[in-house]
């Protein structure tokens, strides 16, 4: 695989003879999803079940909530922000024609870029565990039964891997149908629950605003390590970018706010959030098409999944990776019955990985080696140097804001600031700062050096 590989044949088709996503790595993508595609596929997958129950990660502690407007205020920078760091990842994934771990190979080399690509494996089946409990809450409340859960799992793990056998029909699917019903139940729980009107606890309080901008930008970074995977069948970078940001953005908004809505009128209680949904006419019809359309989300999070396993095993049929990985995300989601703690400090933990990685590869890409053409191949040549700036970035985010994955580190942490006479601020974004000394690091390391030889 090259920088830029050439259009070959495609080796699948679907049942209308469009070309499908390949089998193996070492065939080119076919380049079919324009504007629309990819507007519609990410507008999907920022309108979800955890986003409306997760408003809560943004309206703050009971006693300290923010205000309506600072929350909202957090979600839209926080998205845009996000955003448009998930759009740089799309239109190097459309440069490339790579999957998005396959991309890491130019910036670590093929063993080295195994690393991150570990990660986002434990990270896609992390989400894909999370979207079908989600699924399954959903669909508990439209039948109104605590029972059922089991079928509820065992059906959106089905559907989910079904999705991911026809990846590229199913893009097509979500624009020509399904993203016009999530429109209009979107808009249908909009006016009635706005109606209602809702309580504001915070009201003029503004404290926390930039730890729930960081939760914003953490749940859009999520999808950086995916990115490519779809973006890499765009026709024009342009389509890559634009759809990606203007889709996902506009859908994470709306959905972020409408579940801040429902999370105030249950009594900031995420637990009785669907409530708030079922408890409007006909409520329960436009959730159940909400509940369905979750699919997307188990869909992509598996399907990269078995991406990422690609560039472990470039030669192995995806559609075996995909089943087997959907069967594994259905028996532990079978197993686990609530994430609401863990998913907090799973944020955290993937806000600290993926934003700073996501700034090295940036900064190499355009402005460093890759401008000259990364090497994809299986025997792209190691550069350690470049997990330097990383790892700093990755740090950095720790040491402002340390995720609460076990005791001992945090502990580290809050060590390490004492140490060093330093305490958290309202100002100090883990995600920005993180995003920022990893660029600049991967600046001196990658490029000023380069720069100097040539000159």
């Amino acid at each position: 695989m090259t920088a830029a590989p050439p259009l070959v044949e495609p080796s699948t088709t679907t049942a209308d003879h469009r070309p499908e996503a390949p089998l193996t790595l070492d065939t080119s993508p076919p380049r079919t999803l324009g504007f629309r595609d990819q507007f519609a596929l990410w507008a999907n997958l920022g309108v979800s079940l955890i986003g409306f129950a997760s408003a809560a990660t943004v309206l703050g502690t009971p006693g300290a909530e923010l205000s309506f407007t600072a929350a909202v205020t957090a979600i839209v920078v926080g998205t845009a922000i996000g955003t448009a760091m998930l759009g740089v990842a799309a239109l190097i994934g459309a440069r490339t024609g790579a999957p998005a771990m396959a991309v890491l190979r130019g910036l670590f080399g093929t063993r080295i870029s195994y690393v991150p690509t570990v990660l986002n494996i434990a990270q896609c089946i992390g989400w894909g565990v999370y979207e079908l409990i989600i699924i399954a809450q959903g669909a508990q409340t439209v039948a109104g039964t605590n029972g059922w859960r089991w079928l509820f799992v065992v059906l959106a793990g089905a559907l989910t891997t079904v999705l991911t056998i026809w990846p590229l029909g199913s893009i097509a699917v979500l624009r020509k149908y399904i993203a016009i019903a999530v429109g209009v139940a979107m808009v249908y729980f909009t006016v009635q629950l706005g109606r209602q009107g809702f309580p504001d606890p915070g009201k003029g309080h503004w404290t926390g605003f930039l730890h729930a901008t960081d939760a914003i930008i953490a749940v859009s970074i999520s999808f950086v390590p995916l990115a490519a995977d779809y973006t890499r069948h765009s026709r024009t970078t342009r389509a890559s970018f634009w759809g990606t940001f203007s889709g996902y953005t506009l859908a994470q908004v709306w959905c972020y706010v409408l579940g801040l809505i429902a999370l105030l009128q249950s009594n900031g209680d995420a637990s009785k959030i669907f409530s708030s949904f079922t408890g409007v006419a006909a409520g329960w019809f436009f959730l159940l098409v909400l509940v369905l359309r979750e699919s997307d989300q188990s869909f992509a999070n598996v399907y990269s999944t078995a991406m990422s396993i690609h560039n472990l095993f470039p030669k192995v049929d995806r559609r075996l990776l995909t089943g087997g990985i959907g069967v594994l995300v259905t028996g532990l989601a079978l197993q686990i019955q609530q994430f609401t703690d863990s998913y907090y400090a799973f944020l955290g933990l993937i806000g600290s990985v993926f934003v700073p990685l996501l700034a090295v590869l940036a900064v190499d890409f355009f402005l460093g080696a890759g401008r000259r053409g990364w090497n994809l191949e299986q025997d792209a040549p190691a550069r350690p140097l470049m997990l330097l700036p990383w790892l700093l970035g990755f740090a950095t985010y720790q040491y402002l804001a340390p995720t609460a994955v076990a005791g001992w580190w945090t502990s580290f942490w809050t060590d390490a600031q004492s140490a060093l006479h330093f305490t958290p601020q309202e100002w100090s974004s883990a995600s920005l700062f993180s995003f920022l000394i990893a660029g600049a690091a991967t600046w001196a390391i990658g490029v000023l050096p380069s720069r100097s030889r040539a000159a």
